[in-house]
């Protein structure tokens, strides 16, 4: 699943699309002299500080490169998994599209995207690129996506709430057998002080299954994609755990069946000790659900095992021309993976905008580049990074693992599972396992 979208946050609650006359459509009008290229996932205008960002640096890079033209079409969120793949077929889609790194081995395979190879050895921000996510759009040894963000799971906390009931916010939990502890003591608070919650609706009861899972060693498919493996040790210890904090600790409250939305508002009105979440949750609970920044710190996922990653890249349509591909290619040099500038990168632009600088992204590149870029998001922090050090430091030691294929069918089957354990006293975890393998394994053998 996405994490929040786009890095900085901005509430979009409206989306003002434009023609779909504009959609798709590769004529790269080479006869004026121009290569054009239409692109998605600009900001809407209800996000007026991006949108304004991404209009600047449009026409920044159009003014470099007076050859081409950027026709860019706005959503919020930029991908939506009920209309993507009907774009696609439809021939609609971006000459440049938006992808989660769930989609790229989905898009080669049903042929929709512009094999790259050949053309990234003139994108001179490639070779900077972390390796394993440049890993994530290659198939078969070949190129087919460039990444442009990701993101990690981390254990999001009330460091006020932590003072209050006696535990250090200084030393968040690193085992859920310590984030059971300090969710009773928050719990213990009263006042309808919850101590920890999760998801379990909306296919996110699956997602954050799946991130527990990882965080104990286990895994929800087998290494070559066709059997489940979520009817393990692993399995049962993540829903023996969530079981015992809701029943025996009542440290989860009473109110279940939540989804991202329902921790955020808990968290932000300051009666939620710990939920999992990335960090682009942060600015959401303080400029949306009235959180402050000194109270909310991230921690590593519990476990010390693993943790889910996940992101967003862009491909190329499978019908662009070579000129189309190489416009496209410096679009994204420009506009992403400049260090230190460009949309998500120009730190200095975000904190005149009042826009959070300094959370702790997975990082992007390598080496100089990695160096430039960490140099110039010190130099103009807005947030205290202390909070997050512990998840910088913990990260380290962690396996970073991507979701699993047909993540969101299997995420349907296991929200029922976590779903049916938070709302049930009696639920039988063991037979609730043995039927999602079972419903898993059919997702899997249908390809």
């Amino acid at each position: 699943m996405r994490s929040t979208g786009i890095r900085r946050t901005v509430a979009a609650l409206g989306v003002s699309a434009l023609a779909l006359t504009a959609c798709g459509g590769n004529t790269d009008d080479s006869a004026s002299g121009k290569t054009r290229i239409t692109v998605n996932c600009m900001p809407p205008k209800s996000a007026k500080v991006d949108r304004g960002f991404f209009e600047e640096d449009v026409a920044a890079f159009e003014k470099q490169n007076p050859d081409i033209d950027v026709v860019a079409h706005d959503a919020f969120p930029c991908q939506d998994p009920k209309t993507f793949d009907a774009k696609l077929a439809g021939g609609q889609m971006e000459d440049v599209f938006y992808t989660y790194f769930t989609d790229a081995r989905h898009v080669v395979d049903i042929n929709q995207a512009a094999d790259l190879t050949p053309y990234v050895k003139e994108l001179k921000s490639y070779g900077t690129i972390q390796q394993q996510l440049r890993d994530i759009y290659t198939v078969d040894g070949k190129i087919y996506g460039v990444p442009r963000t990701g993101y990690s799971m981390g254990l999001i906390y009330n460091r006020a709430l932590f003072d209050k009931a006696g535990l250090d916010p200084d030393r968040p939990p690193t085992t859920w057998a310590e984030v059971r502890t300090a969710a009773r003591k928050i719990a213990r608070l009263g006042g309808g002080t919850v101590g920890y919650a999760d998801y379990s609706a909306q296919n996110q009861g699956g997602w954050h299954f799946t991130a527990e899972l990882y965080s104990q060693g286990g895994d929800v498919v087998s290494p070559d994609g066709k059997k489940a493996t979520v009817d393990t040790p692993e399995g049962r210890a993540v829903l023996q755990t969530l079981h015992d904090m809701r029943w025996t600790d009542d440290s989860m409250g009473s109110k279940q069946l939540l989804v991202i939305n329902d921790a955020q508002q808990l968290m932000g009105s300051g009666r939620l000790g710990m939920y999992l979440a990335a960090p682009d949750n942060i600015p959401i609970l303080v400029k949306e659900k009235g959180a402050s920044y000194e109270d909310i710190a991230i921690a590593p996922m519990p476990g010390g095992r693993a943790t889910l990653v996940g992101g967003d890249g862009y491909m190329v349509s499978k019908k662009a021309s070579p000129a189309q591909i190489r416009a496209g290619l410096k679009w994204l040099d420009r506009m992403f993976l400049t260090p230190g500038d460009g949309f998500l990168g120009d730190y200095a632009r975000a904190k005149r905008h009042d826009a959070p600088v300094g959370l702790p992204e997975p990082r992007l590149f390598t080496g100089a580049a990695d160096a430039k870029d960490q140099q110039v998001k010190k130099a103009n922090a807005n947030v205290p990074v202390g909070n997050y050090q512990p998840f910088l430091d913990g990260n380290a030691s962690l396996d970073m693992k991507i979701e699993p294929p047909h993540a969101q069918q299997i995420y349907s089957v296991l929200d029922g599972v976590v779903s049916a354990v938070l709302t049930k006293e009696d639920a039988d975890i063991d037979r609730l396992l043995k039927d999602a393998s079972g419903k898993i394994d059919g997702i899997l053998a249908r390809g």
